[in-house]
Protein backbone atom coordinates (compact mmCIF):
# COMPACT_ATOMS: atom_id res chain seq x y z
CA UNK A 1 0.00 0.00 0.00
CA UNK A 2 1.11 3.26 -0.61
CA UNK A 3 -0.07 6.66 1.04
CA UNK A 4 0.02 9.97 -0.10
CA UNK A 5 -0.12 12.51 2.52
CA UNK A 6 -1.09 16.44 0.87
CA UNK A 7 -0.78 19.91 2.75
CA UNK A 8 -2.06 22.88 1.48
CA UNK A 9 -2.12 26.59 2.50
CA UNK A 10 -4.47 28.75 0.91
CA UNK A 11 -4.68 32.66 0.24
CA UNK A 12 -6.74 34.72 1.76
CA UNK A 13 -9.12 35.19 -1.03
CA UNK A 14 -8.01 33.57 -4.55
CA UNK A 15 -10.63 33.06 -7.72
CA UNK A 16 -12.45 35.87 -6.56
CA UNK A 17 -13.49 33.87 -3.03
CA UNK A 18 -12.57 33.94 0.69
CA UNK A 19 -10.40 31.17 1.57
CA UNK A 20 -13.06 29.79 3.94
CA UNK A 21 -15.02 29.43 0.47
CA UNK A 22 -12.49 28.32 -1.39
CA UNK A 23 -11.28 25.69 1.79
CA UNK A 24 -15.20 24.34 1.36
CA UNK A 25 -15.01 23.92 -2.25
CA UNK A 26 -11.75 22.22 -2.47
CA UNK A 27 -12.89 19.68 0.42
CA UNK A 28 -15.73 18.70 -1.54
CA UNK A 29 -13.83 18.56 -4.80
CA UNK A 30 -11.16 16.07 -3.21
CA UNK A 31 -14.00 14.19 -1.48
CA UNK A 32 -15.73 13.51 -5.01
CA UNK A 33 -12.75 11.68 -6.19
CA UNK A 34 -13.13 8.98 -4.49
CA UNK A 35 -16.24 8.31 -6.18
CA UNK A 36 -14.47 9.12 -9.93
CA UNK A 37 -11.13 7.63 -9.44
CA UNK A 38 -10.97 3.68 -9.20
CA UNK A 39 -7.29 3.43 -7.82
CA UNK A 40 -7.82 5.57 -4.63
CA UNK A 41 -8.75 3.07 -1.86
CA UNK A 42 -9.05 5.04 0.79
CA UNK A 43 -9.07 9.25 1.54
CA UNK A 44 -9.31 11.66 4.08
CA UNK A 45 -9.43 15.12 4.41
CA UNK A 46 -9.77 17.62 6.85
CA UNK A 47 -9.07 21.53 8.26
CA UNK A 48 -7.03 22.99 10.34
CA UNK A 49 -8.97 23.39 13.14
CA UNK A 50 -10.04 27.28 14.18
CA UNK A 51 -8.31 27.39 17.59
CA UNK A 52 -5.14 26.20 16.35
CA UNK A 53 -2.57 27.57 15.13
CA UNK A 54 -3.09 30.18 12.38
CA UNK A 55 0.77 29.18 11.09
CA UNK A 56 -0.62 25.53 10.64
CA UNK A 57 -1.31 24.44 6.34
CA UNK A 58 -4.78 25.10 6.19
CA UNK A 59 -5.83 21.67 4.61
CA UNK A 60 -4.41 18.27 4.96
CA UNK A 61 -5.14 15.29 2.44
CA UNK A 62 -4.29 12.04 3.10
CA UNK A 63 -5.28 9.08 0.48
CA UNK A 64 -4.01 4.97 0.29
CA UNK A 65 -3.55 3.24 -2.81
CA UNK A 66 -2.43 -0.31 -4.19
CA UNK A 67 0.81 0.26 -5.58
CA UNK A 68 3.18 3.30 -6.57
CA UNK A 69 1.42 2.81 -10.22
CA UNK A 70 -2.09 3.18 -8.46
CA UNK A 71 -1.08 6.44 -7.19
CA UNK A 72 0.30 7.13 -10.45
CA UNK A 73 -3.20 6.84 -12.24
CA UNK A 74 -4.99 8.99 -9.68
CA UNK A 75 -2.31 11.83 -10.74
CA UNK A 76 -2.89 11.90 -14.02
CA UNK A 77 -6.76 11.02 -13.57
CA UNK A 78 -8.64 14.10 -15.38
CA UNK A 79 -10.85 14.36 -12.73
CA UNK A 80 -8.03 14.62 -10.44
CA UNK A 81 -6.15 17.33 -12.76
CA UNK A 82 -9.26 19.51 -12.39
CA UNK A 83 -9.28 19.96 -8.78
CA UNK A 84 -5.43 20.80 -9.14
CA UNK A 85 -6.32 23.52 -11.77
CA UNK A 86 -8.42 24.91 -8.91
CA UNK A 87 -5.72 24.53 -6.28
CA UNK A 88 -3.26 26.50 -8.16
CA UNK A 89 -5.61 29.61 -8.47
CA UNK A 90 -5.92 29.47 -4.20
CA UNK A 91 -3.27 28.24 -2.84
CA UNK A 92 -0.09 29.80 -1.48
CA UNK A 93 1.93 26.58 -0.81
CA UNK A 94 1.86 23.37 -0.90
CA UNK A 95 3.86 20.22 0.62
CA UNK A 96 3.26 16.25 0.15
CA UNK A 97 5.09 13.09 1.31
CA UNK A 98 4.24 9.63 -0.21
CA UNK A 99 5.55 6.15 0.80
CA UNK A 100 4.72 2.73 1.46
CA UNK A 101 3.67 0.99 4.47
Amino acid sequence: MVKHIVCFQFLEEGDGRTKVENLQIAKEMLERLFETVPTLKAMAVHMNDERASAGNFDMILEAEYESWEDLNAYVVHPEHKKVGQFMAKVRKSRASVDYEF
